[in-house]
């Protein structure tokens, strides 16, 4: 690829200055490398504010089982 060929180029229609603009904003942040950060983990007061137990699934009887003691 030469120095004078475009990266892009409008196969059709007319776009605004407004529209490239938008279109190599875009390109531009997709083509950036994504850091992607381990998540951090939950401390105690976090962890102890969960319950225990699984969620409740929806069938016979879950409206029952949502009220009683686990």
């Amino acid at each position: 690829m030469s120095v004078e060929e475009p990266l892009f180029r409008v196969v059709r229609g007319v776009p605004t200055a407004e529209e490239l603009a938008a279109l190599v904003g875009v390109i531009a942040v997709r083509s950036r490398p994504t850091v992607w950060r381990a998540p951090t983990p939950a401390s105690a007061w976090t962890r102890s504010g969960r319950p225990a137990v699984a969620a409740l699934t929806p069938g016979a009887g879950a409206w029952r089982n949502s009220g009683l003691p686990r």
